[in-house]
């Protein structure tokens, strides 16, 4: 099996290196292209205004500046002798649940991968406060790939791609799997803060609030880390409502 690896952290981020040895536990056919810098909150933008430099560190290790989505059109379509079989974004430093699914580089590789007809996968590991510098890579590395096996080989159907998402513990504290609805959290847990600078100049950063505590509806990618089990979200290309498509057309007709 030939597998293609990217992220959003960038090509020197631990959580690539993790992502590596969940690949090779899978296969030895092995290929990374992935962000030269950190791209992360980049969604699935595509670079059209600037040319993409590559740049080769290794064997079967590519650097790409641009995006994740970039990396994996590059991989696909101009690195790898042929397509892969199997494309890994990650191992995110933090999770992806919830709204971040719309903002996430990792999430976007892997729905850039689906694009193309490849089957993929999003592989994050959440963390707190206190794991935040040194984050459980161990988690993703010990059940990642019997878990990708086991998807793999049931196989995706067209258009879907699975984001998985890693509790913030040890394996062996890991209380199982949980196949997961995405989550929504409170509508108050960005904002903006606002600082000065050396002049007096304002300037801004879009922050995430401290103190509040995130809704985890029951069955949530949020429940599911919540209770230390690993998150299974299939993902579609379709965002298409087609409730409210029908009434829409009732309406308009």
């Amino acid at each position: 099996m030939r597998i293609l690896i990217t992220n959003d952290d960038g090509v020197h981020a631990p959580g690539l290196v993790a992502c590596e040895k969940i690949a090779r536990a899978i296969s030895d056919d092995v290929w990374i292209v992935a962000p030269e810098t950190d791209q992360s909150g980049v969604s699935h933008s595509l670079s059209l205004n600037d040319p993409l430099r590559l740049r080769e560190i290794g064997e079967r290790h590519f650097a790409v500046k641009g995006t994740p989505t970039d990396c994996v059109i590059m991989g696909v379509r101009h690195i790898m002798p042929d397509k892969p079989d199997l494309v890994i974004s990650g191992v995110n430093r933090g999770r992806n649940v919830a709204e971040d699914v719309l903002y996430s580089g990792t999430v976007a590789g892997a729905k850039e991968a689906t694009v193309l007809g490849i089957p993929s996968f999003a592989l994050s590991q959440a963390y707190a406060f206190t794991t935040k510098h040194l984050p459980h890579w161990q988690t993703g590395i010990a059940h990642g790939p019997a878990l990708i096996q086991k998807i793999f080989k049931q196989g995706l159907p067209k258009d879907v791609m699975v984001n998985i998402n890693f509790p913030d513990c040890l394996p062996e504290e890991v209380e199982g799997v949980a196949v997961s609805t995405q989550g929504k959290r409170d509508a108050e847990f960005l904002k903006i803060d606002a600082r000065h600078d050396g002049r007096g100049n304002p300037y801004y950063w879009i922050a995430i609030a401290r103190g509040l505590k995130p809704t985890a509806p029951p069955g949530s990618d949020l429940a599911a880390l919540d209770n230390k089990k690993i998150s299974v979200t299939p993902l579609r290309l379709d965002l298409t409502d087609e409730p409210f498509m029908t009434r829409l057309a009732q309406l308009l007709a």
